[in-house]
Order: structure tokens, then C-alpha cells, then sequence
């Protein structure tokens, strides 16, 4: 397993959850270039004989003038919220039982991120896929924890992101869990997200 894809199905995870959750947990932000370097000069700009720029609005005392926002990537589509797992999630690898659905996404290539909640401790469900997949699966971070289990394999050109499943603690740094998207449902909190990768539908059960 490359370290490219440990780290991007990782964030994968992280964003679709924290995408999820908007409104009752901050959202996770997106990666920003990076900000000038301290003393930098801006390069200079040819002159405009067409029209003069515009006067500065002037700030009153005391108040410093606030940069522009950064640009921001435009988001993926709206995910499916329906409480009804897509097809595309029943293949490639088993839910733990007792998971609630939350959400999927569109991974692009014919491939779906699945996400689920568990109320089982994030060891019980790593120790769960170590069975049912019988593959020890890696430990890619330690806070939060975070283990990742891939199925099959498959060529860089043939998917989006590795398939596999990927298993994050919420209750890291002395959180009650991962707040349950639907309002008023029980749990309340998931100690434990699921994300699951399917193959795309044409290589769905190949596992070369």
C-alpha cells in the first residue's frame, strides 16, 4: 500500500464525515495555498492608461483592513442522505453489525465512499475486519486512530481509490463520539465511523 493512498483515503474519510455532520460539527477545511512569505514584495503590475483605480475606502481608527478569503474548491456532489445504502455499498466488504448508514458520496470511476456509525469501540470494530477480511489491516494515525483495511487490487487506472475500509475513533482527545446527522435518532453519538470503498461496479468481486 502506497503512501499516497493511505494518506488521501484517510482524508477522504475525514472530509466526507466532517461534510456530513454540517451544522452540528465544524467542517473540515480544505487545503489553502499557501500564504506569502513575510516581507514578500507583490510583483509589479503594468500600468492601467485606461482608468484609474478606484480610491480606498478609508477604515476608521483602529480597525485593520481584513484580507480577501481564500478561493475555495467548489464540493462534490450532494451526497445521498436517504438512510438507504446505495446498491454500490453492499459490495466489496461487510458492514460490522449493528452500523447505521449516514451518508454516500460519489468517488468518480463508478466507485461510492460509504460511510456508517458503529456504537462498538473503534478496537472492536478493527479487530471485527482483521476477521472478516483476514487481513491485519495498518494503523495509518494514531490521533484520532485511524486503520485502513484495503480489498483486492486493483491498477491505479481502473479506480478512483483504493477499495477497501477505512475505521476512525471519534471519541479521540475526550470526545463523546461522531454526532448522529439525523435529529432526534439514537444514538445520539457513534464512537466509531466505517468508511467503505467498493470497487467499481465492472470489478466488483475481483480480487486479484
Amino acid at each position: 500500500m502506497s503512501r499516497w493512498w493511505k494518506v488521501l483515503t484517510a482524508a477522504v474519510l475525514a472530509l466526507a464525515a466532517a461534510v456530513c455532520a454540517a451544522g452540528a460539527q465544524p467542517p473540515v477545511a480544505r487545503p489553502q495555498p499557501p500564504p506569502p512569505a513575510p516581507n514578500a514584495k507583490a510583483p509589479a503590475k503594468p500600468a492601467d492608461t485606461k482608468a484609474a483605480p478606484a480610491p480606498a475606502t478609508p477604515q476608521p481608527p483602529g480597525v485593520k483592513p481584513q484580507a480577501a478569503p481564500a478561493a475555495v474548491q467548489a464540493p462534490r456532489a450532494a451526497p445521498d442522505s436517504t438512510g438507504v445504502p446505495p446498491a454500490a455499498c453492499q459490495q466489496g466488504a461487510p458492514v460490522i453489525a449493528g452500523a447505521q448508514f449516514l451518508e454516500s458520496y460519489e468517488a468518480g470511476m463508478g466507485q461510492t465512499y460509504c460511510l456508517y456509525g458503529s456504537t462498538q469501540p473503534f478496537a472492536d470494530v478493527v479487530t471485527y475486519y482483521r476477521t472478516v477480511l483476514k487481513d491485519r489491516g495498518e494503523l495509518v494515525f494514531d490521533a484520532p486512530a485511524t486503520h485502513m483495511f484495503e480489498v483486492g487490487k486493483f491498477k491505479e487506472t481502473e479506480i478512483a481509490f483504493p477499495p477497501g475500509v477505512t475505521v476512525k475513533d471519534y471519541t479521540w482527545s475526550g470526545s463523546p463520539g461522531y454526532t448522529n446527522p439525523k435529529p432526534g435518532a439514537t444514538p445520539a453519538f457513534f464512537p466509531t465511523v466505517i468508511q467503505v470503498v467498493p470497487p467499481p461496479a465492472a470489478l466488483a468481486g475481483r480480487r486479484d
